[in-house]
């Protein structure tokens, strides 16, 4: 079974003109990407994130950034396709709770035994003590994720598809949201098996994680990593684990995350993920490799992530 993670920034479908598009991947954080001439660019953003995909060649592709499963559905069906990416029958997109509609989603090839959303789970049915902070929208009977933690199974493996709080406005606050997070996500695997030592688990997605965390404060993912997982990435040598460049700042960081159950872990000790940084623009510079052949500066481009997939044969 090959599995990919991958965020594909701010995927969406509107009707322009009478017709209906996706936008591109882009935030409209910088004033060349909020411009007539940036919606241009949006078509080939597309196509690219496209090949990753088509160049992933996954059974199963867990999303970041998917705005509903319309635009999932439209994106399948006249963007992946046409470029020869061979067909995901099972889509998943279910609402979550980002403010923009930004979801997490899931295509498979192979069926998908259970699928449930946590987006509605707080952390008072998880056991889980807090403490009211209504500046950051945390409560005991308030929803614990940002977005939504959802579960797939397929075959012997399950899966948990998160996507974290973003390290901004506020770094402090956001550590604090994607602490809770990462709590409220081993709550729910240990809640899931128990004491199972032997169970095929992983989760993937973006947990947000700077490449520096406050001062003064741990990693906030610390709960889901040490003794509990096993990060797969960290397999890779350490200067070829990074997914993401922040143009800002100039870091290189991993914001996305392989983090496999120890049996998994233990039982595919060759598996080892490859990262897919052809479709980030050429600012990242030449540490990202090749790129695609459409890839700008800094649009066009895939995403601002690049894509993970790994192999685990047999499972």
């Amino acid at each position: 079974m090959r599995i990919a993670s991958f965020n594909v920034q701010n995927l969406r479908l509107r009707q322009r003109g009478g017709d209906w598009r996706l936008d591109g991947a882009r935030d409209s954080d910088t004033a060349s990407d909020s411009t007539m001439a940036a919606q241009m660019l949006d078509g080939t953003d597309r196509r690219l994130t496209a090949e990753v995909l088509r160049d992933a060649d996954a059974d199963v592709v867990a999303l970041q950034e998917v705005f509903d499963l319309a635009t999932l559905d439209y994106f399948h069906d006249h963007v992946l396709l046409p470029e020869g990416v061979a067909p995901y029958p099972y889509r998943i997109c279910l609402p979550g709770n980002d403010g923009r509609g930004l979801d997490v989603a899931v295509m498979s090839r192979l069926p998908l035994a259970e699928v449930v959303s946590h987006a509605a789970l707080t952390p008072q049915d998880l056991g889980l003590a807090v403490e009211p902070h209504p500046g950051l929208g945390i409560a005991p009977d308030h929803p614990v994720f940002r977005r939504d933690c959802l579960m797939v199974t397929v075959g012997r493996l399950t899966l948990f598809l998160c996507h974290f709080k973003a390290p901004y406005p506020d770094e402090e606050g956001a550590w604090t949201i994607r602490r809770l997070e990462a709590q409220a996500v081993r709550r729910l695997i240990e809640r899931r098996f128990a004491n199972d030592a032997n169970a095929y688990w992983m989760l993937i997605g973006d947990l947000n994680e700077p490449a520096i965390s406050p001062v003064g404060k741990e990693r906030a993912i610390a709960p889901l990593i040490g003794d509990f997982s096993v990060d797969l990435l960290a397999r890779l040598p350490a200067d070829d684990r990074w997914t993401y460049f922040d143009r800002w700042s100039g870091l290189y960081s991993r914001p996305d995350a392989v983090l496999a159950s120890p049996a998994l872990a233990r039982d595919w000790p060759e598996a080892c993920p490859v990262i897919l940084r052809e479709g980030l623009g050429r600012e990242v510079g030449a540490g990202a490799g090749a790129r695609l052949d459409q890839v700008g500066e800094h649009r066009p481009h895939a995403s601002d992530h690049a894509a993970i997939l790994i192999d685990f044969p047999e499972l």
